[in-house]
């Protein structure tokens, strides 16, 4: 089968361990057994979510790879586990957890497999100690990072020390939306990401080129989820203000886009005008595969929206493989060799 490669796909442990600390009201997540290899994710006393056992077993995960035509995916923690609210030592305790069951996964199943762990950036110096042993210990290519950490944006400079720590080790670096402004939504909670997550990606993006981390960091291998969000429109305004507004132009060291366009940007956007205007703003080799799988409406048949799309075989071919070796410095044949 031709190489094909999802980047954003998530775990979630069959188990976790139980809590030790003392604080009762702490968000410590579990898992209960529920009906049909289903599992309930119970958070701080209450159901976050039901998933299916796809979440954790590599078995299920090999079947509906080869249903989606794919050979590959790239594994990253359920972004509510991500912890940055926890206090740091529960944070290592249930991260190490969790870093620990990907990389099991990944010992499972090489061919199939790429991990990606994550970190407590509640404290940046256990967070680069944590990246060092998720890279040397566990063997995991990336790390999943939140567009904000308890509301500090991603672009914060007290993050810069992280992603260049990041950018040294040679690990990829994966932006994920999480926590939106859910309070300015009208509607039920799981707005929070079907619109409230777009907006997210485009301010964590921003931020990054604002604060003239990435424009510091030329060597940083770094992904934005959902296509960026809504940063290709909040790109071209900046882009616009770069050129006619010296304050601005006199902020950043190079043009928005320039910098943008070293960034790499995954296709979980489900539409093929929008996979085309990805392609027009940041280059058909900055874009990758990503499915949100096994996550309620995840995109089941990613391949058929390049084809819709309207992409060549070279254009889809680097989409659908080489950018993401490119991206996660890993070699084309699905077995665990690297580049």
């Amino acid at each position: 089968m031709t190489c094909g490669i999802d980047v954003h796909t998530h775990v979630a442990p069959e188990n976790f361990p139980a809590y030790r600390g003392s604080d009762s009201s702490i968000a410590w997540p579990s898992m209960e057994q529920g009906q049909c290899g289903h599992g309930n994710i119970i958070i701080a006393g209450k159901l976050f979510r039901t998933v299916r056992d796809a979440a954790w077993s590599a078995p299920r995960r090999i079947a509906d790879i080869a249903q989606m035509e794919l050979t590959r995916q790239v594994i990253s923690p359920m972004p509510e586990l991500l912890s940055y609210w926890l206090p740091l030592p529960d944070a290592v305790v249930l991260l190490r957890h969790v870093n620990a069951a990907i990389a099991a996964m990944v010992e499972e199943a090489p061919a199939h497999f790429v991990g990606m762990g994550a970190v407590p950036l509640q404290d940046v110096d256990t967070a680069i100690a944590e990246l060092r042993y998720n890279k040397e210990v566990l063997g995991l290519r990336a790390v999943e990072v939140g567009s904000n950490v308890n509301g500090a944006p991603i672009g914060d400079p007290r993050f810069e020390p992280f992603l260049a720590a990041a950018e040294a080790m040679g690990v990829a670096v994966f932006v994920h939306a999480l926590r939106a402004a859910k309070d300015r939504l009208c509607g039920p909670p799981l707005l929070e990401q079907i619109v409230a997550f777009p907006s997210e990606s485009a301010l964590a993006a921003a931020s990054l080129i604002t604060s003239g981390v990435l424009a510091r960091h030329p060597r940083l291998r770094i992904a934005f989820s959902h296509g960026g969000g809504g940063f290709g429109v909040t790109l071209a305004r900046m882009e616009h203000f770069w050129t006619e507004f010296p304050r601005f132009t006199e902020l950043l060291a190079e043009s928005p886009l320039a910098t943008a366009r070293r960034a790499y940007y995954d296709l979980t956007v489900f539409d093929p005008v929008v996979v085309r205007a990805l392609a027009d703003q940041f280059g058909v080799d900055q874009l990758l595969l990503g499915s949100d799988y096994p996550f309620g409406a995840y995109e089941k048949k990613p391949l058929e929206l390049l084809r819709r799309a309207g992409f060549d075989e070279a254009q889809a071919e680097a989409v659908r493989c080489h950018n993401a070796c490119r991206y996660l410095d890993i070699a084309p044949t699905g077995d665990g060799s690297l580049s």
